[in-house]
């Protein structure tokens, strides 16, 4: 079999997102796939850095390719079990998206975006009450806010303000209705293409 170039490599990443996007984003109101995309427009409007736009836009990548061996928590809640996603999805997606070749400051950003949830949580009292109930739930099986050093160590990591961003990014890209005006992944081809492109 031919190796696959940067450009078959983006193009299959973009339709894996657009096929398995499709189906629920973990009690919210807009599937996985609406999700990426308002994120990566959020970050794209902002004017932030390529690997930064594609980091949003594949933030959740390891909840949506199918991994068949893959544990998924569940939680019990009063009218039923709701999931609160795959366990270690920001790990799977990193490692995912390294496999295909990308920097790693994307796979580090990737990853990044549940640390630093549990970053914001410790240094912003206000911050959980911003969160949705889903995301709320899913805190404590993503080992609730860093205390000592690991708050310590993101504090003082060269991207933490960039993660901190796709956090928020991440927390905000949960509008219903937008589609419209929210651009489709294909128009990220070409720039994961560029991205995959590039000298290594």
């Amino acid at each position: 079999m031919e190796p696959q170039t940067p450009v078959t490599r983006a193009e299959t990443l973009v339709r894996a997102l657009e096929q398995y996007g499709q189906g629920d984003y973990i009690g919210e109101s807009i599937n996985q796939l609406e999700h990426s995309l308002q994120a990566a427009n959020q970050a794209r409007q902002s004017g932030a850095r390529d690997e930064l736009v594609m980091a949003a836009l594949l933030h959740d990548i390891g909840q949506i390719i199918p991994l068949e061996s893959t544990k998924e928590v569940r939680m019990n809640i009063r009218e039923g079990t709701e999931n609160v996603g795959r366990v270690g999805h920001e790990d799977i997606g990193a490692a995912y998206l390294q496999s295909l070749g990308f920097s790693e400051t994307v796979c580090r950003l990737v990853r990044s975006h549940v640390a630093a949830k549990r970053y914001l949580t410790a240094v912003d009292r206000a911050y959980y009450g911003s969160l949705s109930s889903a995301s709320q739930k899913s805190l404590a099986f993503q080992g609730g806010p860093f205390q000592g050093g690991e708050l310590e160590e993101f504090a003082k990591d060269p991207l933490r303000d960039e993660m901190v961003s796709l956090r928020l990014w991440d927390d905000a890209a949960k509008l219903e209705g937008v589609e419209s005006t929210t651009p489709r992944a294909g128009a990220y081809l070409d720039m994961i293409t560029a991205h995959l492109s590039r000298p290594c």
